[in-house]
């Protein structure tokens, strides 16, 4: 291979290194902000008055503009439909997050994040025995999307413990009149219940998301510092010292 045409690899592989490097970087900083909007979104939200419960959306379009707003509702709950996702973590601690339906009229129910609870560290399968009031219930929560997704291998799961939970997918397999969204529970329901319920804030690790773009922004100058070096500015040392 002649020296030109090693000069010339040498060149698109710093340029494709660089781009990469900066595009990861530029990635991380999109995704910091997309978390800061949400949070402003979830602030600015939650401050108004709640939602009146006849008001809850029945459809996707506008479940969405209703996102982040607080509401109170009565109803009864599902026990035999609650499910655990499993690799969900609060305060840094793996778990499961409980999810049942609360009915809130015949046919007419919602998919409720009631909480998070401990993993047995012995058998991880083993799901905890959380108590749910029977009759009529009040609670306090947030009106929000179905939990976030994980990778998971299959893209359908059955049983009391998942990975996912799509709130369409659910209904249809339950037969429940489920509203296309989820209540994120706060407050109400059985206090006593052993639940946790300091749900994680969508900004809260957008310093991560920076600190990541410092360092693919770093490896993208440093490339590029590499081949100034040794492809530009060595090579005209030589020149020099050999012109003397």
């Amino acid at each position: 291979m002649s020296p030109a045409a090693r000069r010339w690899i040498v060149l698109l592989a710093a340029v494709a290194g660089v781009a990469l490097t900066a595009r990861l970087g530029a990635w991380q900083l999109s995704r910091a902000a997309e978390k800061e909007a949400l949070q402003a979104s979830l602030d600015t939200r939650g401050a108004l008055p709640p939602l009146p419960a006849a008001a809850l959306a029945r459809d996707t379009a506008t479940a969405a503009g209703q996102w982040h707003r607080r509401i109170t509702l009565a109803g009864r709950w599902r026990p035999e439909h609650s499910v655990f996702l499993d690799n969900r973590q609060m305060n840094g601690r793996p778990g499961f997050f409980l999810l049942t339906p609360l009915e809130l009229a015949p046919g007419d129910a919602v998919l409720v994040q009631r909480g998070w609870a401990p993993r047995d560290l012995r058998d991880r399968a083993l799901l905890p025995d959380v108590p749910t009031a029977g009759g009529r219930v009040e609670l306090v929560g947030q009106i929000a999307p179905a939990p976030a997704r994980l990778y998971a291998f299959a893209d359908e799961e059955s049983g009391r413990l998942r990975q996912n939970i799509a709130i369409d997918a659910y209904a249809r397999e339950t037969g429940l009149g489920l509203r296309p969204l989820s209540i994120v529970q706060t407050e109400g329901g059985v206090p006593e219940d052993g639940l946790l319920r300091q749900w994680p804030r969508p900004a809260v690790d957008v310093h991560k998301h920076y600190g990541y773009a410092f360092q693919w922004f770093a490896l993208a100058t440093l490339l590029t510092g590499l081949y100034v070096w040794f492809q530009l500015l060595q090579p005209w040392l030589r020149r020099r010292r050999t012109a003397r």
